[in-house]
């Protein structure tokens, strides 16, 4: 017999996501099916109701638009091992049922119109989690020892991005104070791209190196400075600055001139590509010789320190700011900017419509009437805004801020595309982090660096609370957006046990977990969904974890082959 498990609430959300028409109202725990549960999200009401078992029938058969249950006394471990599991989506909720397996699934659509699709098994879901991720190990000996990437689509194709870079800087560019022969400035980059994936790809080609032009003219000068030597703080952040807007700038406005120019509408769909879609961009900088990390952020993608405590436990810092229409910052800035108009910021987005405040691209914010309507009737372009009147209204220049990092405590930084933090509160990652740096640690070879020597005796053996430091304020302080999906499916925050360290990466660890860590229905659910429905559940997903310390000095830049795919990260990635 065919049993058929809860249904999950997909509803309209008052929070929506800046990419996507819903969210989950809900998503309970599949192994337990209670007689009568109700949930209220969003001003909605969805009940779970008992029915009788379902008749002979295969997952095709179900009937419509139903909130069927199997009895309170069947659950996950009663099903036979000879059945396979089915995942039935409709646009307003998700089904599991079971598959004998011996028989394949008839068809794709059911006589309702809602597609059927076999889920994933956890071997499965564990390869869909590793198929992008990638690990360096950094014998530079200044103070980075790893660094751990990990990319999950949900878009296709992904319109998230990312890029790092190490470069090595000869005194005669910046000054180094102990009189070594150079420094290193280290990059890490994610980019959260949105209506398109062309912008983000163009901030993976380009971002650096426009912001390493710019912190060269800035040391270089203060080497020619007797009474300097070294650039001062300012100069530093408004090189970072600058270069973020010279490259929106080509983006949006050397673009236009060009393709005017040219009168070619293959240079315009090559040129203008990357301005009418948009991507957010955090960026992050650390220069060896200071030992400053600086965070440059534009949009809502976000970075949070991880420091050990005295207590031994975990403390999480956020490096940036949620900068989106609903920050009050934000919105006071747009607001002086444009005086008298009404309709600047509306529910959290920018003119009714962007969520990200700040971002590169999306010149349908930028670029005058005028200049829309030029483009839009010798090329393609898209509709401005009803209430646009004194463009632009989203920069892409960043808030920078600026951290010592010490590497000597084991400091850690996580950078991730928005997906992430909508899953996770900032405490939870740093100290999932943490959980997964006190599990390597018990195993000879396995620590960042591959070596533990660095890792000493910082790591505490609690086994159920993560290890943490909680925060007493709210996740909404300091303009950190509370993890919105976890509000929609119903999970509880402290919940704790509810995490599983199976991962030698540690961002692909974070992903694991916030996809549903112990539950394997959940992310299998998550998983199994393709584009476009997945998109309603989940964002893209880019996360990177930076690993500060001491190691030892080898001069290079190596592949973690054991936290590594084999296949990178390129099967993912569009190109220009």
């Amino acid at each position: 017999m065919a049993h058929s498990w809860p249904s999950i609430g997909l509803m309209p959300s008052d929070e929506e996501d800046p990419k996507a028409d819903y969210l989950l109202a809900t998503f309970s725990d599949l192994r337990q099916v209670a007689a009568a549960s109700a949930l209220v999200a969003g001003g909605a009401f969805y009940a779970y109701r008992r029915s009788e078992p379902v008749q002979e029938a295969s997952p095709a058969a179900l009937g419509p638009r139903s909130h069927t249950t199997v009895s309170a006394a069947t659950n996950l471990e009663e099903i036979p091992d000879a059945v396979r599991k089915a995942l039935i989506v409709e646009q307003g909720q998700l089904f599991t049922s079971v598959i004998p397996n011996d028989e394949p699934i008839s068809k794709e659509t059911d006589d309702y119109g809602r597609k059927v699709l076999e889920m994933m098994t956890p071997e499965q879901v564990t390869q869909r989690l590793r198929t992008n991720e990638e690990s360096y190990l950094v014998g530079r000996g200044r103070g980075v020892v790893r660094y751990d990437v990990v990319q999950i689509p949900s878009n296709d194709p992904i319109e998230d991005d990312h890029a790092e870079k190490i470069v090595e800087v000869p005194q005669d560019v910046a000054a180094t104070q102990d009189g070594t022969a150079s420094s290193d400035w280290m990059f890490w980059g994610v980019f959260d791209g949105h209506a398109g994936w062309t912008t983000s790809a163009k901030l993976r080609q380009v971002l650096i190196s426009f912001v390493a032009r710019e912190l060269n003219e800035t040391y270089r000068s203060a080497l020619t400075n007797p009474a300097l030597t070294f650039p001062t703080a300012e100069s530093v952040d408004e090189a970072i600055k600058k270069g973020f807007v010279r490259l929106d700038n080509e983006i949006i406005h050397d673009s236009v001139s060009k393709v005017m120019k040219a009168q070619s509408k293959r240079v315009a769909a090559e040129l203008l590509a990357p301005a009418l879609s948009g991507s957010c961009a955090l960026l992050s900088f650390y220069d060896s010789k200071s030992k400053l990390l600086r965070v440059a952020c534009t949009g809502d993608s976000r970075a949070v320190l991880g420091r050990r405590g005295t207590s031994g436990k975990w403390t999480a810092t956020p490096l940036s700011v949620d900068q989106t229409g609903g920050n009050a910052e934000e919105d006071a800035r747009l607001r002086r900017e444009h005086p008298g108009e009404k309709y600047v910021t509306m529910n959290g987005r920018i003119l009714g419509g962007l969520e990200p405040s700040r971002a590169f691209g999306d010149a349908v914010y930028k670029w005058s009437k005028e200049t829309q309507d030029k483009v839009n009737s010798s090329y393609f372009g898209r509709t401005p805004s009803k209430y646009l009147k004194t463009p632009p209204y989203v920069t892409a220049e960043p808030v920078v801020t600026t951290t010592k990092v010490m590497p000597e405590k084991g400091d850690f930084v996580v950078m991730a595309t928005d997906g992430l933090w909508e899953m996770l509160t900032n405490e939870e990652v740093v100290g999932l982090v943490g959980q997964w740096l006190d599990t390597q640690s018990k195993h000879p070879g396995s620590a960042p660096g591959g070596q533990n020597s660095w890792l000493k005796s910082w790591f505490s053996t609690q086994k159920a609370a993560l290890p943490v430091e909680h925060s007493d304020t709210g996740p909404d302080a300091g303009g950190q957006r509370a993890p919105i999906r976890q509000q929609q499916w119903g999970v509880t925050a402290s919940s704790d046990d509810r995490f599983v360290v199976e991962d030698k990466n540690a961002a692909t660890h974070l992903v694991r977990n916030a996809l549903g860590g112990k539950d394997q229905d959940m992310i299998s659910a998550l998983l199994t969904l393709p584009s476009p429905y997945s998109r309603r559940y989940r964002d893209d997903l880019t996360v990177e974890v930076i690993f500060f310390g001491e190691g030892e000095e080898t001069g290079k830049v190596e592949l973690n082959n054991e936290a590594s795919a084999s296949a990178g990260v390129e099967s993912v990635k569009a190109k220009l």
